[in-house]
């Protein structure tokens, strides 16, 4: 894991994997700036809970919490997040709110799982402390003191959103989910600092998983797509695991054919500095 520096933008990793996998956790991520975090999806359980702590933050860190689309293995974690800060809360171990924000198709569903599934003194948190936010095709938020605008990636199955965050100023990372970009949302990436993109298999292995049955790119897609938008840093995840002790050598071996920039594929709980 590369130290994190405060004053610098940094990425961790709590899960790297699609949404099967067993070996690692499913797709989420924080980005911290200064000590402000943004936590984008939160995995298919409560495993989140393990992943915040062993990427070194306590849950009375994540004020701000992102979900893409409503697919369990990006959405169901935060059941769990509402619950234990919940708990928190009602013990005075919580200091400040949490926000929560995403598209029509999930907000409703998240305040209805709450009242479904947890104790009512836990959901009568919602709307006093832990605030459900829906956001709209091209609004545009202030989170950890940077830019972000989200796009509706136009999805042909779950609608789902992706964002564009400016940060320092000057630099842009994008998040298209977990599909590949269609052509009337690839301007957010055109010259992007860094670009993260599913990818769910090798191409050579797509006749195995079949990726385009699940609406997935493979690594050669990923970075064939970022070649052309003349990306300068590509962060593949969302994968398979059936081999991770060899993924990153195996799809930065295939990357470098289709793609000239920095190709990172990183691990559960590793961290980057997004230079």
């Amino acid at each position: 894991m590369t130290s994190g520096n405060n004053n610098i933008m940094n990425i961790t990793m709590l899960g790297t994997g699609n949404a099967l996998v067993t070996e690692c956790y499913n797709t989420c991520y924080i980005l911290t700036h200064n000590n402000h975090s943004l936590l984008v999806d939160t995995g298919g359980g409560n495993t989140i809970l393990h992943r915040l702590k062993h990427a070194g933050f306590a849950l009375q860190d994540i004020h701000d919490v992102f979900i893409t689309h409503s697919h369990i293995d990006h959405l169901l974690g935060v059941i769990w997040i509402i619950r234990i800060a919940a708990q928190l809360m009602n013990k005075e171990s919580f200091t400040g709110d949490i926000n929560i924000y995403s598209h029509d198709g999930v907000i409703p569903l998240i305040n209805e799982l709450v009242h479904k599934l947890l104790l009512p003194y836990q959901a009568g948190y919602l709307d006093t402390r832990i605030h459900l936010h829906t956001i709209h095709d091209g609004d545009s938020l202030p989170l950890i003191g940077q830019y972000f605008t989200f796009f509706d990636i136009c999805s042909d199955r779950t609608k789902q959103f992706g964002f564009r965050m400016l940060y320092d100023g000057v630099k842009s990372l994008v998040c298209y989910g977990d599909e590949p970009c269609k052509p009337q949302c690839e301007h957010y990436a055109q010259n992007a600092d860094w670009l993260l993109h599913e990818a769910f298999c090798l191409y050579s292995e797509a006749g195995k998983f079949r990726p385009y049955e699940k609406n997935h790119s493979t690594v050669k897609d990923a970075c064939e797509f970022a070649q052309r938008l003349s990306v300068r840093n590509l962060l593949l995840y969302h994968t398979s695991d059936s081999d991770l002790p060899h993924r990153r050598e195996r799809y930065n071996q295939e990357g470098r054919e289709y793609f000239s920039g920095n190709i990172y594929v990183p691990d559960d709980l590793e961290r980057l500095e997004l230079l």
